[in-house]
């Protein structure tokens, strides 16, 4: 209250003394107490704050949420309604909210819908409100990721601080790698991994050796040889290829990837239902479903994936680190449209990503019901809690603002963030690092081809439908749609991005 009523004298003694000088009056001044007293107390705002989870609510999210408004009402006069979405739902239910003008204040935007929303103008504008409320957030990143949020010359979301590059491969039970001796340094193609999955196929043939990286994804998805340009819908492959934007469809290493896709897939080495599972990957190997699943890597990968499964994994690097606008966008924030109060929400956000406490809440729970200090930032269960009975146990700092605040659990490197720090420096960049393509002018194709690609991608980068007669089809009704009139314009846009970065 106290941090409060200063904020607030400052700001009216800041007018005063404008006024002031305007009329010519140089000895204005004026007391805290009177100041005060003449401006009537903020109501307190609750902004609703909407985010994507792995499995069920947990169920001391509520004992959580008043700890972060505690805080949040001293340090903003805010409150918060916490909104966790099932990842299944998450697209379905976000468009939900937002059609339907529910009140929404702050929601995750994931780099694949990030154009879409800014272009349907359901997410806001934040320069703005970036320089007004949101110093801390400027302060806390470079601004070179910031800007790779730009669309258009202006920013609709902020990346959360984490891991800004990716390498990509295979993910595999510790406990049957340990058991059938693999050396995991071997495995460095998909050649390899094919080796090693038709090898497990015959060895534990009640389970399956390849799972999706999660609901909703290919193999694909965690296995490029290309810059998606945020979407996939007109790509940059080898990160490079002289800023050309090639249709990823219709091109040879398309084909081949899912030709080989199929072949696992009819060989019983891919999940029969992967084109429609809603299990999640840390499920399925959990109860003895699956061996193995490809994989966005970054450093303490082993530990984080370990820790949400509940079983111990160990990882194959297959792709070297790279960093593309959609490694920096892949996971943001955004003021919908439909928020009443930006400017509060903006408040909010930037806390998130300046307050220990706030982030290590999102992150961890409350200390001393849901986790311990050891020594300084490193962390563990109290006595008698473990993950499975922990009422709070999300284990997905990467979604909360700044990860570099969060406190490091017990077991895992406590220098995890200065090596990440260093792995998003060392990393590959794409010639297109910073570019956002602008879906405004052809709105209505990119519309029709979103609707193609949810149509076909799934079961064919998942192998559950034949390519040489499904990929055909697609492309027809690919080109129908308008790609070409797309790519065309995302060629154009990146040429101008291009002169103007020079």
């Amino acid at each position: 209250m106290k941090k409060r009523l200063t904020a607030t004298s400052t700001l009216v003694i800041g007018a005063m003394l404008f006024l002031s000088a305007c009329g010519g009056n140089n000895t204005g001044t004026a007391s805290h107490e009177g100041d005060t007293a003449a401006k009537a107390p903020e109501k307190t705002v609750e902004l609703n704050v909407a985010y994507p989870i792995f499995g069920s609510v947990p169920k001391d999210l509520p004992v959580v949420q008043v700890a972060i408004n505690k805080i949040a009402q001293q340090k903003i006069n805010a409150t918060v309604k916490l909104t966790p979405i099932s990842f299944g739902n998450w697209e379905q239910q976000v468009n939900l909210m937002l059609s339907s003008n529910e009140k929404l204040d702050l929601m995750v935007v994931t780099s694949n819908l990030y154009s879409g929303l800014a272009a349907k103008g359901q997410i806001v504008a934040l320069d703005k409100l970036l320089e007004s409320h949101g110093q801390g957030i400027q302060k806390s990143m470079d601004s070179a990721y910031l800007n790779a949020a730009r669309i258009g010359g202006s920013t609709y979301a902020v990346p959360t601080i984490r891991d800004f590059a990716a390498s990509q491969g295979l993910t595999m039970r510790k406990d049957l790698v340990d058991k059938y001796q693999i050396d995991v340094s071997k495995i460095r193609s998909l050649d390899d991994v094919e080796a090693i999955l038709k090898s497990m196929k015959e060895k534990e043939p009640n389970l399956t050796p390849l799972v999706p990286g999660n609901i909703g994804r290919t193999m694909l998805d965690s296995y490029r040889w290309f810059d998606t340009l945020g979407d996939s819908i007109g790509v940059l492959p080898n990160y490079d290829n002289n800023l050309k934007v090639v249709n990823l469809y219709e091109s040879q290493e398309y084909a081949d990837f899912l030709k080989k896709m199929r072949s696992w897939y009819s060989s019983g080495l891919i999940l029969k239902d992967a084109a429609t599972n809603k299990t999640s990957q840390f499920d399925l190997l959990k109860s003895n479903r699956g061996f193995a699943y490809f994989s966005n890597m970054k450093p303490g990968f082993e530990q984080q994936e370990s820790k949400s499964s509940g079983v111990q994994v160990v990882t194959a690097n297959l792709v070297q680190p790279v960093s593309t606008t959609t490694n920096v966008t892949n996971i943001m924030w955004s003021v919908p449209i439909n928020s009443k109060t930006p400017e509060k929400a903006m408040d909010f956000l930037n806390l998130m990503y300046t307050d220990k406490e706030i982030v290590n809440l999102f992150d961890w729970g409350v200390e001393g019901k849901h986790y311990v200090v050891k020594s300084d930032h490193v962390i563990d269960y109290p006595q008698g809690v473990d993950a499975k009975t922990s009422g709070y146990s999300l284990n997905m700092g990467y979604l909360f603002g700044n990860q570099f605040l969060s406190n490091v659990f017990n077991g895992e490197d406590p220098k995890i963030w200065e090596k990440m720090d260093q792995f998003n420096k060392s990393a590959i960049k794409s010639k297109a690092l910073g570019f956002t393509f602008d879906a405004t002018a052809v709105k209505a194709e990119y519309a029709a081809v979103s609707n193609v690609i949810t149509q076909y991608k799934l079961p064919l980068e998942t192998g559950s439908v034949d390519p040489e007669k499904t990929l055909p089809e697609f492309i027809s009704k690919l080109k129908s749609a308008g790609i070409d009139k797309i790519i065309a314009e995302k060629q154009k846009q990146l040429d101008a991005w291009a002169k103007s970065s020079k």
